[in-house]
């Protein structure tokens, strides 16, 4: 496995992902119409212009295939953190086996050399993954809700303060 900054030929690659993760994850969370007509050629378009803009994207790379992803910006409308770690995707074939872990790890690294002190992430509160950001250390810190596909979701504030608690996570967390 390599963690290594996404480069514009990703972005297919990482728009696929972000459809199978939302594909898998949100059945009976958000509509099922919505999720049908996930694109991953948009997405692809969406990511690939976020690389090219300087976005901190991060693959996860298995015997040359794109099997994760995250990003990661200044955090947007929000107090919680400085830095906000946008979105972490990894196919279902691939969980469980440290990809996550080291795509959050170098996310939170690029924010702590940008300057962040803090980080948070919105996870769905009904996403079946939730625990995993506990696990990582994250405080809940806040809750909300997100309108995706013209539903309210509930979501959950999960904040690393400071930072380093994420670059450097416990041993065993």
């Amino acid at each position: 496995m390599t963690i290594r900054r996404a480069a514009p030929a990703d972005a297919a690659a990482i728009g696929a992902v972000h459809v199978a993760a939302w594909r898998s994850a949100y059945p009976g969370i958000l509509p099922p119409g919505y999720l049908a007509r996930l694109s991953a050629f948009r997405q692809a378009r969406h990511y690939e212009l976020a690389i090219r803009t300087g976005a901190i994207v991060h693959v996860a790379v298995v015997e040359e295939q794109v099997v994760g992803f995250a990003t990661a910006g200044a955090a947007r409308g929000t107090r919680l953190a400085d830095g906000e770690i946008e979105t972490l995707y990894v196919l279902d074939d691939w969980r469980d086996r440290g990809l996550g872990r080291a795509l959050m790890t170098a996310s939170a690294a690029a924010l702590a050399e940008a300057g962040c002190r803090d980080v948070f992430v919105w996870v769905l509160r009904d996403n079946p993954s939730r625990w995993f950001y506990a696990r990582l250390g994250g405080r809940k810190a806040a809750e909300g809700v997100v309108r995706v596909a013209g539903v309210e979701v509930a979501q959950t504030a999960f904040v690393w303060s400071p930072i380093s608690l994420l670059v450097t996570p416990a041993a065993g967390a």
